[in-house]
Formats: structure tokens, C-alpha cells, sequence
């Protein structure tokens, strides 16, 4: 995650209420200043220590660059080195600012533990973050609000790892609770409530949802679409919809047929393109707990042939194993 420009507005902001009231051509030159030499503007410890969790952020996503050039054994010892810096990293911004909110959450994650005993840690960060935030009323949408983002970060990170642990109806209550703070959900709780929505075969919700986001197709609705119909037994509709997915999402077919190790997302997802073969592997992913499942659902859509052709097609296209 890219969270220096963040870091960049709580500094401007903090000095401008320094200063006093500043014009808005004003605080655009603070601003410009503050990202031309961030750390001459720190002086609180809330910043220095959201600085250092920027810079552990960026540290960690350095450190991954070449990891797929590894093989196996070499890969997890990196992995394992780079999750432990990032423990690390965020334990020193605690100590200096233990309220600390991305902190917390990084700590957490960078342990890497199974979702089932990150659950109640992740509600006692959520819990916090709430707390903090109490005395500030959020805006329309609380992406526009530097400070609520934490919250968010942590309320989509909670969805998922409820996924993850088979916790279908929590994990979308906290996905909606993400997307009515944020209506533009930009850290993308509705993917999350698409896949949980169709696990539970609630075709209502899936379909509101939908509506929601005026039908914006993603790799997430397009398979949990066809995970829904496969579940309540409407096979031909769910034919359509595979075929569909197989259509319109690039190399879906191939991601479906191949799912491939995804690393943990800390905290979000990594941006891709809509309706890409990067966003395809990161939904497959996170619908694996959904089709494991519903065992019949690999074996039913590698039987479709047009599912098959595509993937067998953009193999041979992108030079892939097949």
C-alpha cells in the first residue's frame, strides 16, 4: 500500500493548525514543501511514528521485487525475514506512539498467523481504532478523512480474514460496515460481501450489492456469480455465468484452472487492473475457502468447454504451463 501521501497531509495539516489559518494557495506551497523533505516538518510523535510505518511499508514492498525469482526454500526464508523487519518496524513506532493504528494492524498481520487466531486480535484493533476515533465525525465518505483510513484498512482486512475462517455472515456485516463509511469503497469491501453473499447463497444481497456499484463488473462478482448459481442449482444460468466470467475476465479461465499462490495482502489487496489476469488470481484466491467448500464446483467448471478453451488459449498466449 501507498500510504506516504497520507503521511505528507497529517504533517501539512498538523503544521497549518500551527501556523494558523493559511490560504488554500498557501497550504498548497506547505503542502509541496512537506513532500519535498517530509521529515523536517515531523514534530509529534503521532507522525514520526506513522512515518516509520510508511517507511517499513515501503521497505517491505522493496524487498518482494525480485522474491518470484526464488525458488522455494529461498522464497520463505525471504518471506520469512521480510515479515519479521515489518514486526519489527512496527514495534518501534509503538513504542513511540502506541496508538498507532496502521502499526497495530502491520504488527498483526507480519506475524503471519492462520486466520482463526488472528480474528479476536483484528477486533481488538478495530476496537481501538474505533475509540480513537470517536470524538471525530466522519465525512460523507471517510476515504476523504486522512484519519479514518486506518479504520478502514482494518474493517476490510477484517472482512477478509473472517472470510478466510469461514465466518461468511460477520465478514459481510464488516464489509458493509466498511462500504457505508466509504460509499466509494475504495479498498474494495464490496469483492469481499460478493464472494460472502454467494457462499451463503443469498442472491439478494449479491444482487443489490451489484446494483450498489451500478453493475461495475469485477473478477470477484463474475465468479461469485457463477459460485451462487452453481450452489442453488441453476445450472444453466450457471453455465452462462462461468461462461461469462471465462469472457469477460482476462485469463479468469486460466486463474480458476491454475489458482497459484497469492502472498498476504498487508493490509489490502495490491491494485490491478479490472477484469485483469492479476485481479482474476487475487479473486480465485480469496474465493478458495468458498470453493473448497463446494468440492464439485473445480471439477463442474473445468468440464465447460468454453471455460477450458480460454484457459488452454491464453496459456498458449502468454506462454503459461498448461
Amino acid at each position: 500500500m501507498n500510504i506516504r501521501p497520507e503521511l505528507i497531509e497529517r504533517v501539512a495539516r498538523h503544521r497549518r493548525d500551527t501556523l494558523g489559518t493559511l490560504s488554500d494557495a498557501a497550504y498548497q506551497e506547505l503542502l509541496e514543501s512537506v513532500k519535498q523533505d517530509v521529515e523536517n516538518f515531523i514534530d509529534s510523535p503521532e507522525d514520526e511514528a506513522f512515518r516509520l510505518v510508511v517507511e517499513a511499508t515501503e521497505r517491505e514492498q522493496a524487498s518482494r521485487k525480485d522474491e518470484d525469482l526464488l525458488d522455494d526454500d529461498a522464497f520463505f526464508e525471504s518471506r520469512t525475514r521480510r515479515m519479521a523487519r515489518l514486526v519489527s518496524d512496527c514495534e518501534e513506532a509503538l513504542r513511540i506512539d502506541p496508538n498507532c493504528l496502521d502499526a497495530q494492524l502491520l504488527a498483526l498481520l507480519g506475524k503471519d498467523l492462520d486466520p482463526d487466531p488472528t480474528i479476536d486480535p483484528l477486533f481488538d484493533v478495530e476496537k481501538n481504532a474505533e475509540e480513537t476515533l470517536a470524538k471525530l465525525a466522519p465525512p460523507e465518505d471517510a476515504w476523504n478523512e486522512v484519519l479514518f483510513r486506518p479504520l478502514l484498512r482494518i474493517k476490510a482486512c477484517l472482512a477478509r480474514t473472517l472470510l478466510d475462517s469461514a465466518c461468511y455472515r460477520l465478514a459481510a456485516q464488516k464489509g458493509e460496515e466498511a462500504i457505508a463509511l466509504s460509499p466509494s469503497d475504495p479498498l474494495g469491501a464490496r469483492h469481499t460481501c460478493s464472494l460472502c453473499y454467494a457462499r451463503l447463497e443469498d442472491e439478494s444481497s449479491f444482487d443489490s450489492l451489484d446494483v450498489r456499484f451500478s453493475r461495475q463488473g469485477s473478477a470477484w462478482s463474475h465468479l461469485g456469480r457463477a459460485l451462487l448459481l452453481y450452489k442453488i442449482d441453476r445450472m444453466p444460468a450457471a453455465r452462462r455465468a462461468i461462461k461469462g466470467y471465462a469472457r469477460t475476465v482476462e485469463g479468469g479461465a486460466y486463474a480458476l484452472l491454475r489458482p497459484v499462490m497469492v502472498d498476504s495482502y498487508l493490509p489490502g489487496r495490491p491494485e490491478c487492473e479490472p477484469l485483469s489476469y492479476p485481479e482474476a488470481m487475487l479473486a480465485v484466491h480469496e474465493a478458495d475457502p468458498i470453493i473448497c467448500d463446494v468440492p464439485d464446483f473445480p471439477s463442474w467448471a473445468q468440464n465447460q468447454r468454453d471455460l477450458w478453451c480460454s484457459a488452454q488459449d491464453f496459456a498458449q498466449r502468454k506462454g503459461f504451463d498448461w
